[in-house]
């Protein structure tokens, strides 16, 4: 029976896949944290849904915000 041999996602050392490995397919607890932070910071994702196609937009900037409001005929938080 052949070991299958992976590389780790994170640090791409090469990394047996078997039961013995509990971090599989990661080289450690390590490079297994490092991957779930990445997760957990949303550098990371699987586009799904009827957006999965689209391109990631930049939020515009605070200015860019304020400039926007400034040129609309009404006041939204002004109160009468």
């Amino acid at each position: 029976m052949s070991v299958l041999i992976v590389d780790c996602p994170t640090c791409k050392k090469k990394v047996s896949w078997n039961a013995e490995n509990e971090h599989r397919p990661f080289c450690s607890k390590r490079c297994q944290l490092i991957d779930l932070g990445d997760w957990s910071e949303e550098q990371m994702s699987i586009p799904c849904g009827e957006n999965k196609d689209a391109q990631i937009q930049a939020l515009p900037d605070i200015e860019d915000i304020e400039a926007m409001l400034s040129e609309q005929q009404t006041d939204f938080f002004k109160s009468d």
